[in-house]
């Protein structure tokens, strides 16, 4: 055998590999559009689908760790809906995680309508979400805000649809962390009352 035709094998070889290894990928890389969300609340955030016996929303990023029958405290809201909250977790990178639901318990549909606030540039850039929340730590004398990205989105739930009658649906929101002496803080969410939330972690 020439060493032309040893070459020319040599190609058609390798471009039938490579040929092969590109469909591999194009094949890897594909997926089921229907599965992706929209209204992404930051980096930070993970979705979840919504699931039936929840209301509806685009972005919850609540942590799969939570636990839904641990109830840290019930905090009565506007028009029949309650929020829940299930877990406050203190975590090493310098925030605190609130985590529950809001329930609705009235016979008619509920809408975030207020929850983000009324600070206009917070309600454009996360429209109906729970930006509006705010830790108070009456010992240290300071009010910490929900965190933001560099874009101005909240790192919480945002895109939350209106909520059906009977239904609910997972919230979460990141603060900066108050320190480490501070136990307990004051919850403030909009359109509901205060209550005392108690750090773990």
């Amino acid at each position: 055998m020439s060493i032309r035709r040893t070459t020319k094998s040599r190609r058609a070889v390798a471009a039938v590999a490579l040929a092969a290894a590109l469909a591999l990928v194009v094949t890897g890389c594909g997926g089921d559009d229907g599965d992706k969300e929209s209204g992404s609340a930051g980096a930070s955030s993970s979705s979840k689908p919504p699931e039936g016996d929840k209301g509806g929303q685009e972005d919850t990023a609540a942590g799969d760790k939570v636990d839904p029958n641990v109830k840290l405290a019930e905090v009565k809201g506007q028009g029949g809906v309650t929020f829940v909250v299930n877990q406050v977790q203190r975590d090493s990178g310098g925030f605190v995680t609130v985590q529950g639901e809001i329930k609705n318990d009235s016979d008619q549909a509920r809408n975030s309508g207020g929850w983000a606030g009324s600070e206009m540039q917070v309600i454009n850039k996360n429209p109906n979400s729970v930006a509006g929340a705010a830790l108070i730590d009456k010992v240290g004398k300071k009010r910490y805000y929900i965190l933001r990205d560099t874009e101005g989105r909240c790192l919480c739930t945002t895109g939350i649809l209106p909520i059906q009658p009977g239904k609910s649906t997972p919230v979460f929101m990141q603060f900066p962390a108050p320190p480490g002496t501070t136990s307990e803080v004051d919850f403030f969410l909009p359109t509901f009352a205060t209550t005392t939330l108690k750090i773990s972690g």
